[in-house]
């Protein structure tokens, strides 16, 4: 095999990690390759097992299973969510357990790696399987020092190392990132975010939080810690923030922004999702306080539409829930603040729910890890290659 053709050959095979099953022709145009080019190579990855069955070139091109598996770890403010997912973007189990909110970054490891070990179990792979390991948390990664920043929602966790930790914990190969940015990776790949180069994701939960994709790639910012839009000013005389500011996003639109108000008359024990239901069965101060914090979040994200010009914002998190009585508000403060070439950014919902996260620390490993188990074998006369 020529040079020319080994380096086509692993485009290929680098496009279908990363974006999951392609048609030939959508294999062309991401590629950059010829039509012919494209079946040719297909014909031969499928003849030597990397490819799941399939013919002609209408047929979707996946990898094989056996190349290997990804695992995806999501922590919010009071779970653990694993998901394993093959090479060719195919969920194979994903499961979750509740956690306390002021738990140890040492005792959440524990239970990560003991959830991803059951999983394993589960789909028949054991370590040697896995291709690396993704992980989200909810709060600010310091890249140049590896620690969990002190404006984190967990506060077990904070100047903690937790790539070193979950890399210990299970002796895989692991990269860790903010949840926001996971959640905008997953609707990328699978979600609302679908085609779009330039995208904003905005999570709207406990705290608030913007995974930045520029370029078709995560941008991280110096030291890692892009898209921190809880903490961005709206009104320097406002609430004094857990960041120690006064008047962040978070202080206008985070869970405890939306909720204080509420619980004088629906009681101390009100959840965020509780008053999201509250809201869709016409409690007007429900819908008046989520309508609030849509108005806060559409200033902060017109300056980010300002600032990037992003073909789309996808708003994702619990929040999101609330549907079009945070969204149309949040959509008008983007008409009346943003300048006129923005305006037409589009402003939609996540489609892909309490998962995004989670399935976002898999697309992590699928886009930026290149390892592979090993090659798969040829299949063998009256096989095929995805079983």
């Amino acid at each position: 095999m020529t040079g020319v053709r080994a380096a086509n050959r692993q485009r290929i095979v680098d496009l279908l990690r990363e974006r999951g099953p392609m048609t030939q022709a959508e294999v062309a145009r991401a590629s950059g390759l010829s039509p012919a080019t494209v079946s040719s190579i297909a014909q031969e990855l499928r003849a030597a097992g990397w490819l799941a069955a399939g013919d002609g070139p209408r047929s979707a091109l996946a990898l094989n299973r056996r190349a290997g598996v990804a695992v995806g770890i999501d922590f919010g403010h009071s779970h653990v969510r694993v998901a394993i997912a093959d090479l060719a973007h195919t969920v194979l189990a994903e499961a979750e357990e509740a956690l306390d909110v002021d738990h140890a970054a040492d005792d959440g490891v524990a239970r990560a790696a003991a959830l991803v070990e059951r999983l394993l179990g589960e789909v028949g792979a054991d370590r040697e399987h896995v291709t690396g390991v993704g992980m989200g948390l909810p709060g600010p990664l310091r890249r140049d020092r590896g620690e969990v920043g002190d404006s984190a929602i967990l506060p077990g966790w904070i100047g903690a190392r937790p790539q070193e930790m979950i890399a210990a914990a299970l002796g895989l190969d692991a990269r860790v990132e903010n949840d926001a940015n996971l959640g905008g990776l997953a609707e990328l790949v699978w979600g609302a975010g679908r085609g779009c180069t330039e995208l904003v994701y905005v999570k709207a939960a406990s705290g608030v939080g913007a995974g930045l994709i520029l370029g078709g790639r995560l941008y991280r910012g110096h030291a890692g810690t892009a898209g921190e839009l809880g903490h961005l000013t709206i009104d320097d005389h406002g609430p004094v923030c857990r960041c120690g500011n006064r008047g962040c996003l978070e202080t206008y639109a985070g869970a405890e922004a939306v909720l204080e108000p509420l619980r004088r008359r629906h009681g101390p024990d009100l959840t965020l999702r509780e008053a999201i239901d509250l809201a869709h069965a016409g409690d007007p101060g429900c819908r008046r306080v989520i309508a609030d914090a849509g108005a806060a979040l559409g200033v902060a994200v017109a300056g980010v539409c300002n600032l990037l010009a992003p073909e789309r914002v996808v708003v994702g998190g619990e929040l999101a829930g609330a549907g079009d009585l945070l969204l149309d508000p949040l959509r008008a403060a983007v008409r009346r603040c943003a300048i006129a070439a923005t305006r037409r950014t589009e402003v939609v919902a996540g489609v892909l729910g309490e998962r995004a996260e989670v399935l976002g620390a898999v697309a992590l490993v699928l886009r930026e890890s290149r390892r592979y188990v090993a090659e798969p074998e040829p299949p063998t006369a009256g096989s095929t290659a995805a079983s």
